[in-house]
């Protein structure tokens, strides 16, 4: 790559046009090239077939499109997609497509790697390379609606921010996507169709709150007991449970939007009456759902799934609390797709 040429979609609609404008063209053609990058996802200047090959060239001598590309694509039995994403540079993330009978969910990476130290997830485990850009957010979109059409036979109909990496730790690379992915100029979503999930930071909750962003935000709690937290997720030494609330209240303050906490229930670690009783403590601030969600090992043995009479302790307590509550059973496993097992082991 020509280290000289700018990535063309780091450019705005109204940078586009002032280019072509200074070029000696029309400002519209600005327009036309911003289509092509984003609605119709072109992967090259050559497949902009209604602009000149004269204007093609110049654009080819100027700029680069970064797309990605889809490295190697695993099928898994129950019909889950895994994509391991060859970036421009070489990195690789992946992303996910869960289907069901009703809808298929894409679940984006945002980071190379982590920023955060989860002991139970396997993306933890790799350093954090870098930030997504927000057209690699996008382009991972692109490529799992793409996969639906082609093997769901319908269009992506949700998007989790699940996959590798902690989002508000990349929030404004983030965000920029969404507004893509949501924008009558990208792919038109609906905001109501897309989860954040973070491990909770929470200046950026607060940001977010403040933003009046449009999407879902879902926390991955799994102990509302600070000494259990730290012990499995140590950065919660650097952000207590008491920030994370006093942060979960200020969102629901601003948003008046349910909370979802995603918790995994691990045998000897947070299985006992007191973990769920703190858990419907921390709950109460706020209308909230639980997803309790089946726990996929990552080899060492450290953490397995507690047995069926520890969540149906979880289940009932919640339900007696008022508190909506799922049993998330995952997809994928046969492929390690599935939530915490995200971690490269299939690049090349």
């Amino acid at each position: 790559m020509d280290v000289k040429k700018k990535d063309i979609r780091a450019l705005t609609k109204d940078q586009l046009r002032d280019f072509f404008v200074n070029q000696g063209d029309k400002a519209f053609r600005g327009n036309q090239v911003y289509e092509w990058l984003w609605q119709k996802s072109a992967h090259s200047f050559e497949d902009m077939t209604n602009i000149s090959l004269q204007t093609r060239q110049m654009l080819e001598d100027n700029f680069v499109i970064n797309h990605i590309q889809v490295d190697q694509m695993q099928r898994s039995s129950d019909g889950t997609i895994k994509n391991a994403v060859r970036l421009h540079d070489d990195l690789i993330v992946e992303s996910v497509l869960i289907p069901t009978s009703t809808r298929t969910t894409a679940c984006v990476s945002s980071q190379v790697g982590c920023s955060l130290d989860c002991k139970f997830c396997a993306t933890a485990r790799l350093k954090r390379m870098r930030n997504l850009n927000p057209d690699e957010i996008y382009d991972q979109v692109v490529a799992i609606d793409n996969e639906s059409r082609l093997y769901h036979g319908k269009p992506l109909s949700n998007i989790v921010f699940m996959g590798m990496g902690e989002p508000l730790m990349n929030y404004n690379n983030v965000l920029k996507a969404i507004d893509k992915i949501t924008s009558p100029e990208g792919l038109g979503m609906s905001p109501k169709r897309i989860v954040v999930s973070t491990s909770g930071v929470p200046k950026m909750i607060k940001k977010m709150a403040d933003e009046n962003v449009k999407f879902k935000l879902a926390v991955s709690l799994h102990s509302a007991i600070d000494e259990v937290r730290t012990s499995i997720m140590p950065f919660n030494a650097t952000f207590p449970l008491k920030d994370l609330r006093e942060a979960l209240e200020y969102w629901y303050s601003k948003t008046k939007n349910r909370i979802t906490y995603e918790y995994v229930v691990w045998k000897g670690i947070n299985d006992k009456r007191k973990d769920v009783d703190a858990l419907v403590e921390f709950c109460k601030f706020a209308p909230s759902k639980v997803n309790l969600i089946e726990y996929n090992p990552i080899d060492d043995g450290e953490f397995q799934q507690a047995d069926s009479k520890a969540l149906d302790m979880y289940v009932n307590i919640l339900e007696a609390n008022n508190i909506t509550v799922t049993v998330r059973r995952s997809r994928g496993k046969d492929i390690d797709a599935a939530c915490g097992q995200l971690a490269n082991k299939n690049k090349a």
